[in-house]
C-alpha cells in the first residue's frame, strides 16, 4: 500500500485516543484530553530538540546550537498560548467531569520531569514517586545521572579557552545547577570579549524566562479553574505549584545582570 498522508501520521490510532470517562460525557472533556496530550507531544519534541542541543554544544558548534535554542523558546511559547485555549473552560465545566480523574494529574507527568532534570532543577526525591523498575523511573534515574545543558554550555565555554572553574565542571550532577560567584566573574567577562558566547547566554536566559512564564501562567490557570481546592493524584494544587516559581535554572546569568 503506498504512503499516505493518513498512514504516515498514524491518524487512525491518533484520533482513537480521546477516550473521555465522564457519563454522557461531558462535553470539555474532549478539550481537556486533547490539549494534555498535546502538552506531551511537545514535551517529547522539547526533550528531542534539548538532547540534540546538548550533543551539539558537546562539538562546539555554537551557530547550531543557537538556531535549536530558536526553536525550543518557540515551542515553550506555544506552551504557553496552550493556556489560553484552556482558559476557555469554566470551573463549573472542569467540575462537571473532573472527579472521574482519580488519582490522574499531570504532577505525574514523567516527561515534564525530564525536562525540568535535563534543564537542571533536579530533586532526587521526585524519582521517588515513580514505581521502582517501572520505565518512567528508568528514564528519570538516567537524566538524574546525567549532566544538565548548563553542563554542557560550561564544558563549551571550556573547550572555547575560557576559564571555567574547575568545580563548576565538576559539580555533583545529580543536584540543582546552584550560582557561583567565581562563575558569575567569568561570564561578565565573555560577555565583553566572546560575542557568540553571549549569544547563546542570552538565549538561555530567554529560555529560563519562558519556562519562568509557563510555570505562572500554568499556576493562574490551576487558580482560576479550582481555586485553592487540592489538585487530583492528592497535590496541593495551586500552592504547590506557587513554590515552583521564580527558581531560576541558570542562576549565573541572572545574577550578573547588576555587573555588565
Amino acid at each position: 500500500m503506498a504512503l499516505t498522508y493518513w498512514s504516515y501520521l498514524k491518524l487512525d490510532e491518533l484520533l482513537a485516543l480521546q477516550r473521555p470517562v465522564s457519563d454522557g460525557p461531558e462535553h470539555d472533556e474532549t478539550l481537556f484530553i486533547v490539549i494534555h496530550q498535546v502538552y506531551e507531544l511537545w514535551f517529547k519534541e522539547m526533550l528531542h530538540e534539548l538532547d540534540f542541543l546538548v550533543a551539539t554544544l558537546g562539538r562546539g558548534d555554537v551557530a547550531r546550537a543557537q538556531h535549536t535554542l530558536k526553536r525550543v523558546l518557540t515551542i515553550l511559547k506555544v506552551l504557553v498560548h496552550q493556556i489560553d485555549v484552556l482558559e476557555t473552560m469554566t470551573p463549573l465545566e472542569f467540575l462537571s467531569f473532573r472527579e472521574r480523574l482519580e488519582s490522574g494529574s499531570g504532577f505525574q507527568s514523567f516527561q515534564f520531569r525530564e525536562l525540568e532534570f535535563l534543564l537542571g532543577h533536579k530533586r532526587p526525591d521526585a524519582v521517588s514517586r515513580y514505581e521502582p523498575g517501572s520505565p518512567h523511573r528508568a528514564r528519570l534515574e538516567r537524566r538524574l545521572a546525567a549532566p544538565t545543558l548548563w553542563d554542557a554550555f560550561l564544558r563549551t565555554l571550556a573547550s572555547r579557552g575560557h576559564a571555567v572553574p574547575p568545580d563548576a565542571l565538576a559539580r555533583d550532577v545529580t543536584q540543582p545547577v546552584a550560582a557561583s560567584p567565581a562563575l558569575q566573574e567569568l561570564l561578565v567577562a565573555i560577555y565583553r570579549a566572546d560575542v557568540d558566547a553571549r549569544s547563546v547566554c542570552e538565549r538561555l536566559v530567554d529560555l529560563d524566562e519562558g519556562f519562568m512564564e509557563w510555570r505562572y501562567r500554568h499556576v493562574k490557570m490551576v487558580e482560576r479553574t479550582i481555586g485553592t481546592r487540592r489538585g487530583t493524584g492528592g497535590s496541593a494544587g495551586a500552592a504547590y505549584l506557587k513554590t515552583t516559581l521564580n527558581q531560576p535554572l541558570f542562576p549565573d546569568l541572572w545574577a550578573i545582570r547588576t555587573e555588565l
